[in-house]
């Protein structure tokens, strides 16, 4: 449950656009942790947009029913109503401030296209222990890649559990004592709470959250976590999920681990990434997220730090407009160089959410600028297909700024072996959805190594991801 004090909610102006070559701590002084996905897998080229796929719309409104449900708030919370209290997430203590290296600096040449050095966003950095990568897995449906996660270590002595890595919630929960979190032939696994010393109990009082994957109810506990071989709270709330929804049984994942802002943490407690912060055990207030196109090895979160292994060219930040989500301002929606679709609204970016959502109205305006697209009510009005042929360049613009979006990830596939019809990645959400609101998944991430800065004036950074060489 949210509490209902809503000071929290901080709408920055927007920022002139920042540009760095290298503007945090090297990966490759710190350790990597792998995401990855679990499932049924099919191997497609991407060079070919327009190849034989086909549509698997079950899936996809898997996805679509649990997303409404996820954002089921976002209106409340946009407006800065029933949010968590705010917590700086300013680095608390000097040891950063007192190291004499430059590694995680801003280049004294860039000094005149970005604001002066502030508290948070840490200037001279040596510590190499501060930082750490998180593998992930990337778990696939034939050619979409659904969901992204990695192993985690509870309790003591430590029990290794996976978890969905999403910017879109800000609670750790992995199931306890679940009779629900069976995860068919998935392999999941559950925490043994008997089994750690650690283990302590909160007071009781049962939470419900609602995911992109599905629901679940559990109450809050503590124990020691840790990531990326080194990165570790003790003491450290999670929901202890009793309950959850039969979604969840799809997925390989044992639990989520949220990485967005704490205002928006519905135990109510310190956040994972809020703690390691605070605790100054990460060299910098970021983390980094690259994310495989089909590849089931190879994705990671670098906590701390910016790997330039997986990225190519400049980084371009972006300002949240509000420490809940992690929310851009969204201007625009372009295709093949034509005039945009002003759209004016906030962008979550999302990546525990696969696709990409905005409001019906937007859509319905961007899918009338490809040349044979329509509506496809077969599956549902969130849908449009367009001419599996079209040759299309399109970008989503933030703040002015514009970022393309890979057409092979934007071709959800034929409507039909023969058919001339492609499901577009772009879907309408209409009803009670927020009309101010887009989501932004992992359909987009995909083409943009993203840096997420939590210092006090808040930033997302897009470089090019190295996937876009591929």
């Amino acid at each position: 449950m949210f509490i209902s004090a809503a000071f929290v909610l901080l709408s920055l102006s927007v920022a002139s656009q920042l540009v760095l070559a290298t503007p945090f701590p090297s990966a490759s002084e710190g350790l990597r942790v792998a995401l990855s996905r679990r499932g049924m897998r099919q191997r497609l080229s991407t060079e070919n947009a327009t190849e034989v796929r086909l549509f698997d719309d079950e899936v996809v409104k898997r996805e679509l029913r649990n997303v409404v449900s996820k954002y089921g708030q976002a209106a409340d919370i946009l407006q800065g109503i029933g949010l968590s209290p705010d917590r700086d997430f300013d680095i608390p203590n000097s040891t950063a401030d007192e190291s004499k290296s430059a590694a995680a600096g801003e280049r004294e040449g860039d000094a005149q296209s970005q604001e002066a050095p502030r508290k948070g966003t840490p200037v001279n950095v040596v510590s190499t222990s501060r930082t750490g990568k998180l593998p992930l897995k990337d778990f696939m449906s034939g050619s979409l890649d659904l969901l992204y996660y990695g192993p985690i270590s509870m309790g003591t002595p430590a029990q290794r559990l996976t978890v969905d890595v999403d910017t879109g919630s800000a609670d750790l929960w992995v199931p306890v004592d679940c009779d629900d979190c069976q995860g068919g032939d998935a392999g999941r696994r559950q925490f043994d709470k008997t089994a750690s010393s650690s283990y302590v109990d909160g007071d009781g009082k049962g939470i419900s959250i609602s995911y992109g994957t599905g629901t679940v109810t559990g109450v809050v506990a503590y124990d020691t976590v840790s990531v990326a071989k080194g990165l570790t709270v003790k003491k450290q709330a999670f929901l202890a999920v009793s309950s959850e929804s039969d979604d969840f049984n799809y997925y390989p994942s044992d639990g989520i681990l949220g990485l967005a802002f704490p205002s928006i943490a519905q135990t109510q407690q310190p956040t994972f990434l809020e703690n390691l912060n605070m605790e100054g055990k990460l060299a910098a207030p970021i983390f980094s997220v690259h994310l495989q196109r089909n590849k089931e090895l190879g994705s990671e979160v670098c906590f701390g730090c910016y790997d330039a292994t997986k990225a190519t060219g400049a980084t371009t930040w972006v300002p949240v407009k509000s420490k809940t989500y992690w929310s851009l301002g969204m201007d625009g929606l372009i295709v093949n160089a034509g005039a945009p679709v002003a759209t004016d609204i906030y962008a979550a970016i999302d990546t525990g959410t696969t696709l990409i959502y905005v409001p019906r109205e937007i859509a319905a305006k961007f899918y009338a600028m490809i040349p044979g697209a329509k509506p496809a009510p077969q599956y549902g009005q969130e849908f449009f297909t367009y001419p599996c042929d079209a040759k299309l360049n399109i970008a989503l613009s933030f703040s002015g700024q514009r970022f393309s979006l890979n057409q092979y990830d934007f071709n959800l596939g034929r409507t039909a072996s023969g058919s001339s019809d492609c499901v577009g990645g772009i879907l309408a959400l209409g009803g009670d959805f927020p009309s101010n609101l887009a989501i932004i998944g992992d359909e987009f991430l995909k083409s943009w190594y993203t840096t997420f800065d939590f210092s006090q004036n808040a930033r997302v950074g897009f470089s090019s991801s190295i996937n876009n060489q591929r």
